[in-house]
């Protein structure tokens, strides 16, 4: 009966699985991202050392799209005897014939070129040679993944169905159905399965038999130093490697990039969960939704500019209701040399735009440090933007952070304007702030660290005392920072926005000279300062 409500708003059944679907594992559709999730659950499972095996259906026309082929490259690196993907050649796409139509053997070499053992059946509407492929497959070589490349066709049985082109996302009407069923002759209408799901793989059992250890205090101490400058990037690093000595569910995938998003820290202490995914973020976030449901906590990194390969991943991540965290180093022009092709400045407008998430943006070692274990404790999708240049130590180590919060760092009754800042322009608005005292001019410096969830009720407190609010960041104006603080404050009366963000082409050159060069640095905010009170 539940099959006549299906794609009907108030069903279960929609037109691709999601959530709602209780036997739903991650939301589908998309094409080309089961088989990531699918790496992401066997690398799971020879992690925990359970004998268990993920099965993957293919439809012959994912096989165009690169990510499938990132997977199963990666899956034969890691040698996922585990892993079975079942392709069915049927043919037909959307709109007309696949790329391969028929061909089996053309399939068959690339799989195979790719790593993968695997077995071709001629006649995938034959139960008997299926269960055959799948007796070979449970009975393969080891240390290689294995793919069941079955020829099908469309519709077998009724002849203005099978193999016609036209009939994607169709059903029948009621005469169609009476002719087809009437070619189909008699049906077994009494054969019941039922689906039983491995509890040694159920998400969240993991986290119900570990209890989390969020002690940061000897990373802390790292930076009590006051005259200490020390990257974001660096501390991100240090924190989750202090984190992942004492929480078992930790995992973290980085995209041939830990070096520089500094996550092989955690690899030194913790090499039996970290995950190397090269040039590979699409897969990369998959696998890390793979992962996520099957208990693990995995954090993605990899440059804030390359996230956005990955999109979609992230996009079907939030609808699979992952427990997945992505930081994104290298962000904004602060990075310098390396030129406008590594600079990150929109993974902000991107990471606000999907369901549910949070993104976070901290200033200092201390402030990153916190919020790293934040992510490690919030459930679901949460977005950490890291910075290159090592920056000042602004906060002690008693401070505290929350998801949602901000931290007024500067404020008086004297204040004229209030500067919003994140990241590394909050250390310019400090600088502007100093700058300005001396000629008796005050600013009101507000760190808006939670970018989403946003703290509307200091900004609204902000604008209310102050009636000016400039926004600086080292990101594009458009769903930015400066998106984000007038949207928060599109029902406040009486205060005016200003925006200080990157509007140039980029150009490679030194952190300082792009700052300034953007017009997003002390000597901007300065300027800007003096132009709205004079």
């Amino acid at each position: 009966n539940q099959l006549y409500t299906f794609r009907q708003f108030n069903s279960d059944l929609e037109g691709h699985p999601t959530m709602n679907w209780k036997y739903t594992e991650a939301a589908t559709g998309s094409l080309g991202q089961g088989i990531g999730v699918g790496v992401g659950m066997a690398l799971s499972l020879k992690t925990q050392k359970l004998d268990s095996r993920v099965y993957v259906l293919l439809g012959d026309s994912e096989m165009a799209e690169g990510s499938v082929w990132e997977s199963m490259e990666i899956a034969a690196h890691y040698k996922l005897d585990n892993l079975i993907a079942i392709i069915d050649v049927n043919r037909l796409g959307q709109r007309g014939q696949t790329l391969h139509g028929h061909d089996l053997h053309g399939i068959a070499a690339k799989v195979a070129s790719f790593g993968w053992n695997g077995v071709i059946v001629e006649d995938g509407n034959d139960i008997k040679q299926v269960i055959d492929a799948f007796e070979k497959a449970k009975n393969s070589d080891k240390h290689q993944p294995f793919a069941i490349i079955a020829k099908t066709m469309k519709g077998a049985g009724v002849s203005f169905l099978e193999d016609k082109e036209e009939w994607h996302g169709k059903t029948l009407n009621e005469e169609e159905l009476e002719k087809a069923l009437s070619e189909l002759g008699n049906i077994n209408k009494s054969i019941v399965s039922k689906v039983s799901s491995n509890n040694s793989v159920k998400e969240g059992q993991r986290m119900q038999e570990h209890i989390p250890n969020y002690d940061i205090s000897s990373i802390l101490d790292d930076y009590s130093d006051k005259e200490k400058r020390v990257s974001t990037r660096q501390a991100y690093g240090q924190t989750l490697a202090q984190l992942g000595k004492f929480n078992k569910d930790i995992v973290v995938l980085d995209a041939e990039t830990s070096n520089s998003t500094k996550s092989d820290k955690f690899k030194k202490d913790s090499a039996d969960r970290f995950f190397e995914m090269y040039i590979a973020e699409q897969n990369m976030i998959s696998a890390g939704v793979g992962f996520s449901k099957t208990g693990y906590i995995p954090f993605c990194s990899t440059f804030a500019a390359f996230m956005s390969r990955a999109n979609d991943q992230i996009r079907m991540a939030s609808y699979s209701e992952s427990n997945i965290k992505l930081v994104g180093s290298h962000c904004g022009v602060s990075i310098g040399a390396d030129g406008s092709s590594q600079m990150g400045l929109s993974d902000i407008s991107m990471m606000r735009s999907i369901e549910n998430s949070v993104v976070l943006y901290p200033s200092d070692a201390v402030s990153t440090a916190n919020m790293v274990k934040l992510a490690y404790q919030k459930n679901g999708l949460v977005y950490i933007r890291t910075t290159r240049s090592k920056t000042p130590l602004i906060y002690n180590n008693s401070d505290k952070f929350n998801i949602g919060g901000s931290k007024v760092i500067k404020v008086s009754a004297q204040d004229s304007v209030a500067v919003v800042a994140a990241g590394i322009t909050v250390t310019e608005a400090l600088k502007a702030y100093d700058i300005l005292r001396k000629d008796g001019v005050y600013i009101r410096v507000v760190d808006l660290y939670s970018i989403k969830p946003i703290d509307v009720e200091t900004l609204e407190t902000s604008a209310m005392e102050t009636g000016k609010i400039v926004v600086v960041e080292d990101h594009h104006r458009q769903g930015g920072l400066f998106g984000a603080v007038a949207e928060a404050l599109s029902s406040s009366d009486n205060c005016k926005i200003y925006s200080l963000a990157v509007t140039k082409t980029p150009h490679s050159g030194g952190s300082s000279e792009l700052l300034r060069y953007m017009e997003i640095d002390a000597q901007a905010i300065v300027d800007k300062v003096r132009e709205l009170i004079r």
